[in-house]
Parts: structure tokens; C-alpha cells; sequence
């Protein structure tokens, strides 16, 4: 289980570059430039993304895997929001953060599927 968060957060700080990078590194830089180098970045990111998702559909339900999918997603673009692009912490992102626990509970308020 622990493999599939280690990869799943790996695998977000790549999808952050690839979506957002672009936006700091290239923005003086046509589209397609952009573009080709968010791919050549976001093959990383599956790289490890479809690896995590199949190793922890061995221990999560589907719901459960994308839950904690976009509980990682939001943590970590906080961290790459804050540390890249020198953007300040909201409380809006302590809100969604609630919601995300409450969307986590809902999930696993019956424990892991069986395997």
C-alpha cells in the first residue's frame, strides 16, 4: 500500500510540472514548445501513475484509489504552488483540503475491500 502513495506523489510532482511548469519556464516560448515539452514531462508522470493505480487496485477499491489520488493531487500542488511559483496558502485550500477528508471518510468509512 505504501508503494502505490510513494509512486502516486512522485507521480504528482511531475503531473505539476507538465501542467504547470510551462507557465513559469516557457512562457515566452510558442505553445507548441510548451506542449511538447509538457508530453516529454508527463510521460514520466505515467510512468509512475499506472504502476501506483495498479498496485493499489489490489488493495483499494476504485473510489477509494481516486480519492486518495486527488487528496495527493491537492497536497502536493499546495507545496508546488507555494515553492515554484511563490504563491501564497489560502484558506481556501485548508477548505478543499476538508472536503477532501470528508470525501476520504465517505470512501473508507467500511475499511479496505478484500483482496
Amino acid at each position: 500500500m505504501l508503494e502505490t502513495i510513494v509512486l502516486l506523489i512522485c507521480s504528482n510532482l511531475f503531473m505539476n510540472f507538465a501542467w504547470y511548469g510551462h507557465l513559469k519556464t516557457l512562457n515566452n516560448k510558442p505553445a507548441l514548445i510548451a506542449i511538447l515539452a509538457s508530453w516529454g514531462i508527463a510521460l514520466f508522470e505515467y510512468m509512475l501513475q499506472v504502476p501506483a493505480n495498479r498496485i493499489g487496485f489490489h488493495y483499494f477499491s476504485l473510489g477509494q484509489l481516486k480519492v486518495i489520488q486527488e487528496i495527493i493531487t491537492m497536497t502536493v500542488f499546495a507545496g508546488f504552488s507555494y515553492f515554484y511559483f511563490n504563491q501564497p496558502l489560502k484558506t481556501d485550500y485548508l477548505y478543499a483540503g476538508a472536503c477532501l477528508v470528508a470525501a476520504a471518510y465517505f470512501m473508507f468509512r467500511n475499511g479496505l475491500p478484500n483482496p
